[in-house]
């Protein structure tokens, strides 16, 4: 069975920095293209950002593109989601997920999910 475990969350203010990281057991995480979604109160489940197996090939929301970087090391079975300029409306928990399927960014293709992590951002 894998398991996705995120970490790195927490309370930052605007303009800020997180790193969220994703660690993957069970299987090797390179058999896997991996994906980072977000809920916020009250809304649907969005695309963040996803990453190929070999890390080379990546996806972004419009929302998030130029701030944020996802990368893996597969040899650390671990992904990340590098969040720079943070803003209030990134308020959200984050999901990290692997699928077997191509590199996507439709959450239902996706196979295994982790927790997720709160992130805030203040104003």
């Amino acid at each position: 069975q894998v398991q996705l475990v995120e970490s790195g969350g927490g309370l930052v203010q605007a303009g800020g920095s997180l790193r969220l990281s994703c660690a993957v057991s069970g299987r090797t995480s390179s058999t896997y293209n991996m994906g980072w979604f977000r809920q916020a109160p009250g809304k649907e489940r969005e695309f963040v950002a996803a990453c190929s197996r070999n890390g080379i090939n990546t996806r972004y929301a419009d929302s998030v593109k130029g701030r944020f970087t996802i990368s893996r090391d597969n040899a650390k079975n671990t992904g990340y989601l590098e969040m720079n300029s943070l803003k209030p409306e990134d308020t959200a928990v984050y999901y990290c997920a692997a699928t077997t399927n191509v590199l996507t960014a439709t959450s239902e293709e996706y196979n295994y999910w982790g927790q997720g992590t709160q992130v805030t951002v203040s104003s």
